[in-house]
């Protein structure tokens, strides 16, 4: 609240109330982080007895180091109560912990600055995460070169200077995370889904990129060819689906290669056309129906692709016991001017030669790669209205149908019926209003809300089987410790989020599915069922029950969670509640 009207104030005084809001509100970072540093050292090995160990036993607790090379251990569960308390993650907090801690012992110019309100928390904390994985020595370097700058360059260019002054510090270091990014290669699918559609990042081999994209560009013109007349990025987009089903695709070039054949050679020549004189007239010019377009004239490509908004690097495979997560609120947001947090640009910007510029073989034949397309021209479109969609859906539906139930034809390596490809499952979550009227919003696990007019085209050209619906209301239970597939699907489907407070791991298969009430061998039966079962990561795990935290299911929704210094929290499907005041200190 504010005590003075703001809109009696003249313009300039609204500026400079305007500063000393930013100026206050980066007064009370620097003080959450002098807060981290002092939970920190109550979390020294040295203070909080017991102990722990730097290797886990048996999933006990063990100190950490979280800041970099010269930072002090940490007791390795402290960060999920701060977490909790702060509204954020334990991996979170524990990045927040490790930056104030590397300010403190690594960069200790640069944290000077922000303790006098000279620099900017959240850009110095950039700063100490950039420097993580550096030497004490060399982060020492990089802190005299950066320091007096923190806050007088944008942050574009403060993060190169820092990244050209970790190079200096350590050649080697430098040398071995390019040969690291060298090895970064994969595909992989973020998580956010944006109204139905989704991003898939790839990172491989020029040549490997170079091929994908010559199949995207054929099979983008297979569609033209068949009747698609959407646009080209949008043909091409559409690709992605089909080649998923190799042999899918391989019949789609098939029938359209055959129907451009067709083509061509039904279409009559066009008539030679003597070239006008000078004093040619309008009677004189070439009329437009002697020279008909060829049916495989190049067609021009996609726009050059804008820049994508800044995305996460991909989660490793394996869950690590602490990420370092973003500290979700602690800072402003990059601008949409800082080049760094944008990915590569599209790979046909590359200055690497293109094989589509000799093409080997004709129309009809194997390797043909259909025509040239243009990466930086346009491909003028528009979508088919309704019934024509329908009828080109039907189309591709029987090309599909065609491709897994026809032989194969002579010369294609297979005298009998086609292998199908991978099957996916997919989990969708509606009312029985969307489902009687088809109009309505519905849930995908793992995509979010979509429209039900979308779930075609999530579900594709089929074959597909549709599984009986789950009654999540019927609670399953099991005289055994170990947890049957029916009951952990089911118990996926209640939580699809873990329910450790503001977790962020959604629940997957691999994911700890912990008793609440710890199983006992000789206790009653149906103790590993659908109401003493939810989903933790193996941290959480580990926390509930070695970390002296409490945790025990009040209703079908809701399970409490009691901190080792008394403050409870409420996990709901609605998500996280602080919901008292501690209770005193044990």
């Amino acid at each position: 609240m504010f005590e003075t009207d703001l809109t009696e104030l003249p313009t300039a005084d609204l500026l400079a109330s305007a500063a000393e809001q930013r100026a206050e509100a980066n007064r009370r970072e620097a003080s959450l982080l002098e807060h981290a540093l002092e939970y920190a050292d109550r979390h020294h090995p040295d203070s909080c007895p017991p102990r722990p160990g730097r290797r886990s036993w048996q999933g006990r607790e063990r100190s950490v180091v979280l800041g970099g090379d010269g930072c002090p251990e940490v007791a390795e569960f402290a960060a999920a109560e701060f977490g909790a308390m702060l509204g954020i993650s334990a991996g979170a907090a524990a990045a927040l912990i490790g930056q104030a801690l590397a300010l403190r012992h690594r960069l200790p110019f640069t944290f000077a600055r922000v303790r006098s309100g000279e620099a900017t928390p959240w850009r110095a904390c950039r700063i100490a995460t950039a420097c993580l994985t550096l030497s004490q020595e060399a982060a020492a370097l990089v802190d005299k070169q950066v320091a007096a700058i923190v806050d007088s360059v944008t942050p574009l260019r403060l993060e190169n200077i820092v990244k050209a002054a970790k190079w200096r510090a350590d050649p080697d270091a430098a040398r071995a995370a390019a040969e690291e990014k060298a090895r970064e290669r994969g595909v992989y699918v973020a998580q956010s889904d944006e109204h139905g559609t989704k991003k898939v990042y790839i990172r491989a081999a020029s040549g490997d990129v170079i091929r994908f994209d010559a199949t995207i560009a054929s099979l983008a013109d297979a569609l033209k060819i068949l009747g698609d007349t959407d646009t080209l990025p949008h043909r091409r987009a559409k690709a992605i689906g089909i080649i998923a089903d190799p042999v899918y695709t391989e019949e789609l070039l098939r029938q359209a290669r055959a129907q451009l054949l067709t083509q061509t050679e039904t279409s009559p020549e066009p008539a030679p056309q003597a070239p006008p004189g000078p004093n040619a007239g309008p009677d004189t010019a070439p009329s437009a129906e002697a020279a008909p377009r060829a049916e495989a004239e190049p067609e021009p490509g996609p726009e050059p692709c804008p820049d994508p908004e800044p995305t996460s690097e991909p989660e490793p495979t394996s869950e690590p016991e602490l990420t370092s997560e973003p500290v979700s609120g602690f800072g402003p947001e990059p601008g949409p001017d800082d080049e760094a947090d944008r990915d590569a640009p599209h790979p046909s910007h590359s200055d690497l030669p293109d094989p589509l510029d000799t093409p080997t073989g004709a129309p009809g034949e194997p390797g043909w790669p259909g025509p040239r397309v243009d990466p930086d021209a346009t491909d003028a479109g528009e979508p088919l209205d309704a019934a024509a969609q329908r009828a080109f859906d039907a189309r591709l539906a029987q090309i599909k149908h065609d491709a897994h139930t026809t032989p194969s034809a002579p010369g294609g390596g297979r005298a009998g019926g086609r292998v199908r490809s991978g099957q996916a499952e997919i989990y969708v979550h509606l009312t029985d209003h969307t489902l009687a009227t088809g109009d309505g919003i519905l849930r995908v696990e793992g995509l979010g809300p979509l429209l039900a007019s979308q779930l075609a085209e999530l579900v594709g050209h089929g074959p597909y089987i549709v599984k009986p619906v789950i009654d999540l209301n019927d609670a399953v239970n099991v005289d055994c410790y170990e947890i049957p597939d029916r009951i952990r699907e089911r118990v996926k489907l209640i939580h699809p989020v873990e329910v450790f407070p503001y977790g962020t791991r959604e629940t997957d298969r691999a994911i700890d599915l912990d008793h609440i009430r710890p199983y006992d061998p000789l206790g009653p039966p149906g103790q590993t069922g659908t109401d003493n079962l939810a989903p933790l990561r193996r941290y959480a795990h580990r926390v509930k029950t070695h970390g002296h935290w409490k945790v025990k299911r009040l209703d079908h929704n809701t399970i409490e969670w009691t901190t080792p210094h008394g403050y409870r929290f409420h996990v709901t499907p609605t998500g996280t509640h602080r919901i008292t005041d501690p209770t005193p200190d044990p």
